[in-house]
């Protein structure tokens, strides 16, 4: 059965090093929640914090209604995934999966039960008596996961799981960690840095920057609604534009790009007279040949700068004034805008949003 998990205020010091601070948050019972940031940015002790392997500095920490501040790991009834698996090398597949079973002295018959669901769980029954070092990547990060599941764990938790694997294992992994979780109707607090585990697989993401939540949202709102700087930076690839709120018409800002152009974008938060700096995806960005006057609230002239041929889609780097504004354009068969061409690049303003 699913439990909620409930962090109030947590707080972690090394020293004089503050490395969790104020974490405030609530996952649901049954919900995916990611931890998603760069290295060092505290993702990993908040984990272990959970997990009991690190005690908090401050603060209090809820499992369904009981607190679990004080209580031994062991005692918590929370399921692990390492990035590097840590199966027990002298052990079969069957013996690692029944491990958790064994130290809670569950009876032969029982822990054999539910150590042939779990290996069906994540398709890995015929290789019961293989040891670790017979099995790929993938198959020992199976075995983990249904080593991490066997005892019916109140949570789970995944620390960079899919880390040491390759791009195609990884994609395929991904869905089975899904297809479990959703099997399972588990709750998983799963840990990454890169965004499209993040995005793909969360019903919510919580965004940490040095210790800090900075957002925490469903995937889509984080794509296109980031609350800061950082957000817009680290989640997808984005156009950052300095810019100036010259007046609030009809709840949008009447804006100034740059140094002179002018503009209309939405608003969060900011008032008359504002610095900030305009946010648009380089997907909702248009480019076509200078002159051809879109019909739309925000436009630029500038130069191609490079264009990269990426398959399904062209690449542009353009050069507007003191600012270099990054074009993602379908290829439908149109014809590639070389470098030196001189170009106008336009977007709407239900595309932008100013930040702070």
């Amino acid at each position: 059965m699913s439990t909620s998990l409930e962090m109030k205020k947590i707080q972690k010091w090394y020293g004089a090093l503050h490395v969790v601070r104020d974490f405030d948050l609530y996952v649901k019972p049954g919900e995916f929640l990611t931890f998603l940031g760069p290295s060092g940015s505290g993702k990993t002790t908040a984990l272990k914090m959970i997990a009991g392997f690190e005690s908090p500095s401050g603060g209090d920490m809820l499992l369904g209604s009981r607190s679990i501040v004080d209580v031994p790991p062991y005692e918590r009834g929370i399921g692990m995934v390492f990035q590097n698996y840590a199966l027990f090398p002298h052990m079969t597949v069957a013996e690692n999966v029944a491990f958790p079973l064994t130290v809670r002295k569950i009876g032969r018959a029982e822990t054999e039960e539910k150590v042939l669901r779990a290996l069906q769980l994540v398709k890995m029954t015929e290789y019961r008596d293989r040891y670790p070092n017979q099995l790929s990547g993938g198959q020992q990060q199976r075995i983990a996961l249904a080593r991490a599941v066997v005892f019916n764990p109140s949570i789970l938790l995944m620390d960079e799981p899919l880390g040491a694997l390759d791009r195609n294992l990884r994609e395929h992994m991904k869905i089975e960690i899904m297809r479990i979780q959703d099997e399972l109707n588990m709750t998983v607090v799963f840990v990454t840095h890169d965004q499209d585990e993040a995005l793909t697989m969360s019903d919510r993401v919580a965004v940490i920057n040095e210790g800090r939540l900075i957002q925490v949202a469903d995937s889509r709102s984080l794509y296109y609604s980031p609350q800061d700087r950082f957000v817009a930076s680290f989640v997808g690839e984005s156009n950052l534009l300095p810019c100036r709120v010259d007046r609030i018409e009809n709840g949008a800002g009447k804006v100034t790009i740059g140094a002179a152009t002018s503009g209309v974008a939405r608003l969060s938060g900011q008032l008359g007279g504002e610095a900030g700096w305009l946010f648009v995806r380089p997907e909702h960005v248009d480019i076509g040949p200078l002159g051809v006057i879109p019909n739309t609230e925000n436009v630029l002239n500038g130069v191609v700068k490079d264009a990269l041929f990426l398959g399904e889609m062209t690449r542009y780097a353009v050069r507007c004034d003191d600012e270099t504004i990054t074009v993602k354009q379908q290829n439908r068969g149109q014809a590639q805008l070389a470098g030196g061409t001189p170009v106008t690049v336009s977007w709407d303003a239900a595309n932008c949003i100013v930040l702070n």
